[in-house]
C-alpha cells in the first residue's frame, strides 16, 4: 500500500521496530513515537492514515490519545488499532468505547497486525483497499469474486463470499450472530439469527472441500471467528 502512512506509538523499542520492519516489507511508510506526548505532536504535525497506538505509554496514555483523536474534527476519522497487554473483555469494549477500531493483545503476529491495517483501511477508506486479500492460506479476489485456498479454487454463493469477506477483515476477531447479519445482510433487514448458522455451515463445507482443515472456529455463546493457520 504504496504511500499510505502508519504511526505507531510504541514505547517497546524492539517491538515498534518490528512492526516497522514488517510494515514496509508491505509498502506502508512508517514512522515511531516513543510515547504519548510524542505521538500526539506527530498526529497534529502531519496526520497518518493508520496509528497503532499501544495503551500503556510514558506521558499520555493510549487511551487519551485516543480520545483526543475522535474529539478533533480533522483527526478524527483516524483508523486506530489498540495494542495491550490487557486480555479482559471490560478492557476491551473499553477501547473501543474510547474510539479504537479494533484491538489486538499482545502477544500478537506480525501477519496478523498487518491484516488487521488493512482491514480497517477498507472499511474506513475504501479507495485504498487492495482488490486481492491473502489470510494464511485463503485468497480472496473482491473484482472477480474468486476465493481460493492453497491451489484450489473454492466456490461460494454470494452470501457466503460476503461472510467470508467480512470475517477475512478481522482474522481471530469472534463475531457474534447478531454482528454478522449487520455486517453481511444488513440492520434493516429481517433474518433469522439462525440463518448464520446455516450459511456459516455451507462456508465452512467449501472452504474445506479439500480436507485443508476448518478454518473457522466456533466459540460457544459467542459466535464465530476465521483462524489464521
Amino acid at each position: 500500500m504504496a504511500g499510505t502512512s502508519v504511526l505507531i506509538v510504541e514505547d517497546e523499542e524492539a517491538l515498534a521496530t518490528l512492526l516497522e520492519y514488517n510494515l514496509n516489507k508491505e509498502n506502508f511508510d512508517v514512522s515511531i513515537a516513543s510515547d504519548g506526548e510524542e505521538g500526539l505532536l506527530k498526529i497534529k504535525e502531519n496526520i497518518p492514515d493508520v496509528v497503532i497506538l499501544d495503551w500503556m505509554l510514558p506521558k499520555i496514555s493510549g487511551i487519551e490519545i485516543c480520545r483526543q483523536i475522535r474529539s478533533m474534527s480533522e483527526t478524527r476519522n483516524i483508523p486506530i488499532i489498540m495494542l495491550t497487554a490487557r486480555s479482559e473483555e471490560a478492557d476491551r469494549i473499553r477501547g473501543l468505547e474510547t474510539g479504537a477500531d479494533d484491538y489486538l493483545t499482545k502477544p500478537f503476529s506480525t501477519k496478523e497486525l498487518i491484516a488487521r491495517v488493512k482491514a480497517v483501511l477498507r472499511r474506513i477508506r475504501p479507495g485504498l483497499a487492495d482488490d486481492t486479500v491473502t489470510v494464511g492460506d485463503i485468497e480472496i479476489d473482491r473484482v472477480s469474486h474468486r476465493v481460493q485456498r492453497g491451489d484450489e479454487e473454492i466456490h461460494l454463493g454470494p452470501t457466503e463470499f460476503r461472510l467470508l469477506d467480512h470475517l477475512i477483515q478481522h482474522p481471530g476477531r469472534v463475531f457474534s450472530r447478531e454482528q454478522l447479519l449487520n455486517a453481511v445482510w444488513g440492520s434493516d433487514v429481517f433474518v433469522e439469527v439462525r440463518t448464520v448458522d446455516v450459511h456459516i455451515g455451507r462456508l465452512r463445507k467449501a472452504l474445506n472441500k479439500f480436507k485443508q482443515g476448518d478454518p473457522i472456529r466456533t466459540v460457544r455463546s459467542a459466535g464465530y471467528a476465521l483462524d489464521i493457520k
